[in-house]
């Protein structure tokens, strides 16, 4: 199939995984904690603007609630968590003490009780 254009791939949807996940972030206070602490994780990308920042990472992020605390100064948990955030992409995993993403359903499967079945053509 040609498009209008001439260009066949106009149009097409990679379905190839990205293997990243993320989150957006509140640009208040909490927020930019809570994204000062990712910063200096491996593989983590924070890049801030005016209203959100943007917390990309490969594979899987964690968000450490007690390293959070600690940076915060007060408790924070999974509700103070999800207060702040507007959207993630990954499939999202909250535990007592963290939240988890991952780029990949089969990487989080154990976590969410997902049994991945083999597809056979």
């Amino acid at each position: 199939m040609t498009t209008a254009n001439g260009n066949p791939e106009l149009g097409k949807s990679n379905r190839t995984s990205s293997n990243m996940c993320g989150v957006t972030l509140m640009n208040n206070q909490n927020g930019y904690v809570v994204a000062d602490v990712m910063r200096s994780k491996p593989g983590i990308r924070v890049e801030e603007y005016p209203s959100m920042i943007r917390v990309d990472g490969e594979r899987k992020i964690e968000f450490d609630f007690d390293e959070i605390s600690d940076a915060l100064g007060f408790d924070f948990g999974v509700s103070d968590f999800e207060e702040i955030m507007s959207t993630h992409y990954g499939r999202m995993v909250h535990l007592d003490d963290k939240t988890v993403l991952f780029a990949n359903p089969e990487d989080a499967a154990e976590y969410i009780d997902f049994d991945l079945k083999v597809v056979t053509n």
